[in-house]
Parts: C-alpha cells; sequence; structure tokens
C-alpha cells in the first residue's frame, strides 16, 4: 500500500513540477526530458532484468544442488540460535535460514551479483510459509530492512572510484562509513524487534553484541591496511569464499549421490521464472525515479534543505552530498553517478576527493542500499501487494545511517 502512495506521488508531483517550471519559469525543456525518461527508465528496468538472467540461473542452480546435498539444513542449524529468535514465524531447520545467511554474507562482502539471487531464493522461501500470499510477513519485513541497510564489510567500490579520483588517501572514508552502515542497521533491527514484539533474551542480546565486537574489530584490522592490501585482501577473500561454498555444495553433493547436473538445471530454470517476474515491478518503480528526479523533483529538495539550514546559519557543507544520500534509495547508479561527479577536481567543476562533501558523498554511497528497487524486486517476485511497514523500517535505517555518517564525518573530517 505504501509502495502504491509513493509511485502515484512520483508521477503528480513530478506533473506539478513541470507545469510550475513551464508556466512560471518559461522552461520548454523540462516536459521533453521528462517523458524521454520513461522510455530510457523502463529500457533500463529491462537491461537489468535481462542482465540479471544468468546470474539469477546460475546462483538458483547452485542453491539447489546446496538444498539437495543438504548444506542449507547445515546453514540453518549454525545460526538457528540468532535467527529463530528474530525470524520466530519460520520453522526449524527451515532452508530459509541459509538463504536468508548467504544473502547477508554475500551483501557483507559486497558481492551484489551472488547477493540478489540468494535474496530472492530466500523471499521464495518466505513465501512457502507465508499464511497470507498476498501480504509481506514478518519475517519478510524483518529480512529486507536488514538487507536494504546495505551492510558491508569492505566497501570496494568506493575505495575504488576515491583512487580513480586521485584521493589523497581512498581508505580514509572506511571507518566512518562501517560506522554509519552497521548504525542503521541495529536500528533497523532494534525497530522491527519493537513492532514484531520479538523478546531480547540473553541470546539475542549476545549475538547481537557479538556481531558489533566482530565488525569492530574488523574495522580496526583493515583500518591498519593501506589501500592496495585492503583491496587485495577483499577481493581475494570474497572470492574465495564464494568459490568455497560453490565447491562445497558440489562435493557434498556428489558424495550423497545427487545428480548434481540436474539439480543445477531445475534450479536455474526457476531463476529464469523468477527473472521474467519481476520485470513489470522492476519498469514500475524505475520509471516513477526517472520522472521525478527528470522533471527536478529531487533538485528542489536538496535546496530547499539548503535554504533552511542557511536561514539558521548552520553549516551546509554536508548539503553538497545529500542528493548522493537521497539519490541512493531510488537509484544505486544514479547516486554513484552523483557521487563521481561530485569528487571530480575543482578545475571540472567538482569538489574534490577530498573535500568534506566528497568523503561525505562516498559515506553516503555506500552505507545504505537502494531501498525501492530492492523492495520492487524482491516482493515483486513473490507477487506481494501489501507491503505493511517494511518501507518505514527501510527508510528509518537509512535515515539513522545518514545521520550518522553526517555526524562521524564532522568528527572524523570537521
Amino acid at each position: 500500500m505504501v509502495l502504491n502512495y509513493i509511485w502515484i506521488l512520483f508521477f503528480v508531483v513530478s506533473f506539478v513540477i513541470m507545469l510550475v517550471k513551464l508556466i512560471f519559469l518559461g522552461d520548454t525543456t523540462v516536459i521533453p526530458a521528462t517523458v524521454n525518461a520513461i522510455t530510457d527508465s523502463a529500457k533500463t528496468a529491462f537491461e537489468i532484468s535481462l542482465g540479471l538472467t544468468g546470474v539469477m540461473c546460475f546462483w538458483l542452480g547452485i542453491m539447489r544442488v546446496g538444498e539437495k546435498a543438504g548444506a542449507i539444513r547445515m546453514f540453518s542449524k549454525l545460526i538457528n540460535p540468532f535467527f529463530s529468535r528474530l525470524f520466530p514465524e519460520i520453522p526449524k531447520d527451515h532452508p530459509a535460514m541459509g538463504s536468508i545467511l548467504m544473502n547477508y554474507s554475500a551483501n557483507m562482502l559486497g558481492l551484489d551479483n551472488a547477493a540478489t539471487p540468494l535474496g530472492l531464493k530466500a523471499m521464495s522461501e518466505l513465501q512457502e510459509i507465508n499464511p497470507d500470499k498476498t501480504r509481506a510477513s514478518n519475517a519478510m519485513i524483518m529480512f529486507l530492512t536488514l538487507n536494504t541497510a546495505g551492510f558491508t564489510i569492505i566497501p570496494v567500490s568506493i575505495i575504488a572510484f576515491r583512487a580513480t579520483a586521485h584521493a589523497a588517501n581512498p581508505t580514509d572514508i572506511f571507518l566512518p562509513l562501517l560506522i554509519a552502515t552497521y548504525g542503521g542497521m541495529i536500528s533497523g533491527l532494534i525497530l522491527c524487534t519493537l513492532i514484531q514484539k520479538i523478546k531480547w533474551d540473553v541470546v539475542l542480546t549476545s549475538w547481537v553484541i557479538g556481531i558489533v565486537a566482530a565488525i569492530s574489530g574488523l574495522t580496526f584490522l583493515f583500518s591498519r591496511m593501506p589501500k592496495e592490501t585492503m583491496e587485495v585482501v577483499s577481493n581475494t577473500a570474497g572470492g574465495l569464499i564464494i568459490f568455497s561454498i560453490i565447491i562445497t555444495f558440489i562435493s557434498l553433493a556428489f558424495f550423497r549421490k545427487v545428480n548434481v547436473y540436474e539439480s543445477f538445471i531445475d534450479g536455474a530454470k526457476e531463476g529464469f521464472t523468477i527473472t521474467v517476474k519481476i520485470i513489470p515491478y522492476l519498469v514500475a518503480m524505475l520509471v516513477g525515479i526517472g520522472i521525478f528526479r527528470a522533471s527536478g523533483g529531487m533538485e528542489m529538495i536538496t535546496n530547499g534543505i539548503k535554504y533552511a539550514f542557511n536561514y539558521f546559519n548552520m553549516d551546509t557543507r554536508f548539503v553538497d552530498a545529500l542528493p548522493v544520500a537521497i539519490m541512493k534509495p531510488f537509484s544505486g547508479s544514479g547516486s554513484r553517478g552523483l557521487m563521481v561527479d561530485l569528487i571530480k577536481p575543482v578545475t571540472e567543476g567538482g569538489l574534490g576527493p577530498d573535500s568534506f562533501a566528497g568523503r561525505l558523498a562516498g559515506i553516503f554511497n555506500g552505507s545504505h542500499d537502494t531501498t525501492f528497487y530492492v523492495l520492487a524486486v524482491y516482493f515483486g517476485a513473490v507477487a506481494i501487494k501489501k507491503t505493511r511497514y517494511v518501507v518505514a523500517t527501510s527508510l528509518f535505517a537509512e535515515l539513522v545511517s545518514i545521520i550518522l555518517g553526517i555526524v562521524v564525518c564532522y568528527i572524523f573530517f570537521g
């Protein structure tokens, strides 16, 4: 229901802005630009779906092999003490537990190509135990709230963009970024537990404290590494872990006399079916976002925020990076484009990678995920129409990460 209202608002607000610009400002370019955005965004949505097809087929094929081999059940048992409290609706030893864990693991390693198929697999399994097939379950909401927090251990892509822009120290945003993203994730987790009335017992509290401690340890470890070392360790560790999982699934299936190839093909067929299902949902969301941006709606929001802070004589250096934060829930490529444009040298119209806004743009870009894209794709894959409060919990987690990003940027970079 919330997505329904948001989608309608994209069109209505964009139309009003177009009329204002045309009638009062004499801007005759806004209407063609906004109309062209419909075609461009629809094309982009289809291209994304098409590009996702092969990856979906492969990873859901591998997941089917893992299921037949019993490996997913082993994953479920491993994290059952923690997940059984966060997801009390999921039966004990259900394969959804393993799929959720693997999705989160891929996100933490920055492996987007693997994370999406695994996440869609988890949604499919959660839908199997969902009593109302058109309404998001509590387990789905918890899963997606944490998923859209965008938590990652090593923000390699952000560091790479800063290095390309010739930042003095491309990794200097590493620690602030982790604080922002995990602060948002924990905030979303706490809010969901309160709404769903999940009790915080010793086990749940211990797991959360353990996760925070582990991330703090990794943060300390990687913050001591030079950029080159961090990139090598990140790429090597991430690739090794993922390939090890693939080999484990195949080997275990072989020793248990499972027909590995046939199992893979069965899972791959499911991947193709899911990809086709999400196309209409993806087209709808990306077109709405595209026309809102093309009409100037995003620019008006950031200008209004800047005016408000200027009015109260407050520091406004962070406002230059806000478009990155605002765009990220709607479009990862759009947010990335805004960041790249911002960290260009001053001579090329940017503010530079080592400017306050340049650093904050990197923190924003890596500290939360593309919420509306994720919700459209994941709910579309299982035909969920009533999303309940998941938009609110996801955006709350992102708001916390944005506020923390601003605060830690002032603390670290003044």
